[in-house]
């Protein structure tokens, strides 16, 4: 299926800014052509108590930092966290932090939300929307924790885990779109796409 001409692109580039390799092979593995700009904006420094309103914002902001780097095309930006009883869960900054998290989400259910940005650089339009996804772990024991961990695989992923990966073993049900607990809902990207452009 060729998705940029299913969706009348008329060779519009699409721009990721985003430097996630998991954001570029799903796309990829749907079949859009795309350029890769990552938006180098510090995820750090921004804080926001309502998951929706993270998300969003940050996109957003990932989105814009992009733009005014690139004279034309459609950018894309996005931002996933994990949200467990009130409190958001990113990117852990160390192994010990990582372990506390994961400890934190087993035998839990926790929340996975996306904020998804598509930016026009020609016309300023832009649109933003955010997926929610409910994830629930059984229970872990310290040495699967310890495991997982030592695997490094937690540092680069909110929540400390990627379902891609052995984190999938700690999954025990998934309620809502499975892409989004990868970090990009691809049919409310698709769908926010197609309206955009119409």
């Amino acid at each position: 299926m060729n998705i940029n001409a299913l969706l009348n692109l008329d060779g519009q580039k699409l721009i990721l800014a985003s430097a996630s390799p998991r954001r570029a092979s799903l796309l990829t593995q749907v079949g859009f052509e795309f350029e890769v700009k990552p938006s180098e904006v510090d995820e750090d420094n921004e804080v926001y108590t309502i998951p929706e309103n993270h998300v969003l914002e940050l996109s957003y902001k990932k989105a814009a930092k992009v733009a005014e780097l690139v004279n034309e095309g459609l950018i894309i930006g996005a931002d996933t966290i994990v949200v467990l009883e009130k409190d958001i869960l990113g990117k852990p900054r160390n192994a010990g932090e990582a372990r506390t998290m994961l400890a934190r989400l087993s035998g839990n259910t926790h929340a996975v939300f996306t904020g998804l940005t598509i930016l026009d650089k020609a016309s300023g339009r832009i649109v933003t929307e955010y997926e929610r996804t409910d994830v629930t772990f059984r229970s872990l024991s310290e040495n699967e924790i310890g495991q997982y961990v030592a695997t490094r695989s937690s540092l680069d992923k909110a929540g400390s885990y990627g379902i891609q990966d052995s984190g999938a073993l700690f999954v025990s049900r998934v309620e809502g779109c499975f892409y989004n607990v990868m970090g990009f809902p691809l049919t409310k990207f698709y769908t926010t796409l197609r309206t955009f452009l119409n």
